[in-house]
């Protein structure tokens, strides 16, 4: 009767200690997202660099194209910007800017020290469009296909590997389908 007053707890303690180990094997920047699969949300929302004009996701429906969430006050996000830049320029696809939580003239005068990527560059100081994408912290950034479902997401910044390893073969099998 000892020993099982002994091993009980013992085992118990066997199996958290296993699903506590598990987690460490995660990458924290791929969160689950439950809305992979799933339409993304739709929104207006003031552009950037003309706020008396706004923008809809439904001005790219039928194009695959890349939403990426950031902030002036984000450092994370000068990180990736570069391969941003660089992405723009090869043509592959649109990239959408969504200024998280950003004054414009904030975002303005960062786009226009390290270069504006963005085919449109939207405003959403309050963060309410952030929310209904699940936006945990910039940078994060969402794959979109032609139908207007979320195929990818990534939380933190996008390096070459990633670009080159997951993401361009992705949006070159969405853009052949």
């Amino acid at each position: 009767m000892k020993v099982l007053r002994f091993l009980l707890p013992a085992a118990i303690f066997a199996i958290i200690a296993v699903f506590l180990l598990k987690g460490l094997d995660r990458d924290p920047r791929e969160l689950p997202s439950p809305l992979i699969g799933k339409p993304a949300p739709d929104f207006t929302l003031p552009t950037v660099h003309d706020p008396a004009a706004s923008w809809s996701p439904q001005a790219l429906r039928g194009q695959v194209w890349l939403l990426n969430v950031w902030g002036s006050w984000c450092a994370a996000c000068q990180v990736e910007h570069p391969l941003f830049n660089e992405l723009a320029r090869s043509g592959t696809l649109p990239i959408v800017g969504l200024a998280w939580k950003d004054k414009p003239e904030n975002s303005r005068a960062w786009l226009t020290k390290l270069g504006n990527p963005y085919a449109v560059t939207i405003s959403d100081e309050p963060g309410r469009v952030a929310i209904d994408y699940g936006v945990y912290g910039a940078p994060e950034t969402f794959l979109i296909d032609r139908q207007g479902i979320i195929r990818f997401k990534h939380v933190g910044p996008i390096t070459a590997e990633l670009l080159r390893d997951k993401l361009l073969p992705l949006v070159r099998q969405l853009q052949a389908s």
